[in-house]
């Protein structure tokens, strides 16, 4: 039995162990270890693996809580999945890489290696790819850069796009003008807007033409000169549209596209413009790609796990017909149209 200790002020102390000692009792149960408190150091008791693991998240919570950070469980989570990585130091050079501020004045930073490595690429690449599963972040933070950008008249104006399509359900007839009707598949967009910008400021600059929210259509015969252009769920764009909007680009610009390659909600057999673009500009000097993981998921740790299970599901049927995946051509569809068969 091995035992390790380590002191931690006590003001840290109560954020790294959490509500009801939640936090520690992650950490006890990734690492088969116990953790408790004795006089003010914190003792663990364990195998000799599990109490240096155990012992280094501790102390890449406590490294956070010197920045006047308070612990949650996406933090705790993160530590120790970093420590089974046998990673570490890296939460400082993480939470010190501040994008910007919400309209709360709450900042906006990467979460994990995989966001940092995403942010990097934004800053030091005309065009990014950032693919990955739900929550991990794709959207708001390209969308926190732009805005950034923005602020510090690095570009004139703000594009946000994505393609108008229905999530495997038909909507039918949206009523109102055409601005109504396209806003429903929009409104991601502008959710992020509203909480980083305040919803004042984004509708005084959406007035005077510096944001603009659009669907794809829209882009086709335009040139954007000094413009942040970001490409939202690229998965369901056509690869005609993909070429159509990757040839936007003018002078002064930069683009992202993100998209995550196991939602697509194109008709069976149509193949998705996001998978043609990444294999045909691969070896393009000035482009850059980022996957995205389950490990850079952000939002409710549940999410995370959701993700998980189904990459292992897709995995195991990779060989065999899968309902989840619409890769295989339905016979009922020739290029993307319904025929008679």
């Amino acid at each position: 039995m091995a035992e390790k200790t380590i002191s931690i002020p006590a003001d840290s102390r109560r954020s790294i162990f959490g509500g009801l000692d939640s936090h520690i009792r992650k950490i006890e149960a990734a690492f088969d270890v116990n953790i408790f408190e004795r006089d003010d150091r914190i003792k663990i008791t364990g195998s000799e693996e599990g109490c240096s693991l155990a012992l280094s998240v501790l102390e890449e919570l406590e490294s956070l809580c010197e920045r006047g950070r308070d612990i949650d469980e996406q933090q705790v989570m993160y530590a120790i999945s970093l420590a089974e990585d046998e990673l570490k130091n890296v939460f400082t050079g993480i939470d010190s890489d501040i994008i910007c501020h919400t309209v709360a004045g709450k900042p906006v930073k990467p979460k994990t290696l995989g966001q940092k490595a995403y942010v990097d690429a934004i800053r030091n690449n005309m065009v990014v790819f950032g693919t990955g599963p739900a929550g991990t972040g794709k959207t708001y933070l390209a969308m926190a850069m732009a805005i950034t950008a923005f602020k510090n008249e690095e570009v004139t104006r703000i594009i946000l796009t994505r393609p108008a399509i229905e999530a495997g359900e038909k909507l039918g007839f949206l009523p109102g003008d055409l601005q109504s009707k396209v806003d429903p598949y929009l409104r991601p967009l502008y959710d992020a807007l509203y909480q980083i910008m305040g919803h004042e400021s984004f509708l005084k600059n959406m007035e005077k033409g510096f944001i603009e929210v659009a669907p794809l259509a829209y882009m086709r015969g335009r040139t954007l000169d000094n413009a942040y252009i970001i490409l939202d769920e690229a998965q369901n764009t056509t690869p005609a549209q993909m070429k159509m909007f990757l040839t936007r680009m003018g002078f002064g610009s930069k683009v992202v596209i993100t998209g995550d390659l196991t939602q697509k909600d194109l008709a069976p057999g149509s193949a998705s413009g996001l998978d043609v673009a990444m294999k045909v500009l691969k070896n393009i000097d000035g482009i850059s790609f980022c996957e995205l993981t389950a490990k850079d998921v952000v939002r409710h740790p549940l999410v995370q796990k959701i993700v998980k299970a189904y990459e292992d599901y897709e995995e195991k049927g990779k060989k065999k017909t899968s309902p989840l995946r619409s890769d295989k051509v339905d016979p009922k569809y020739r290029n993307g149209k319904r025929v008679h068969v």
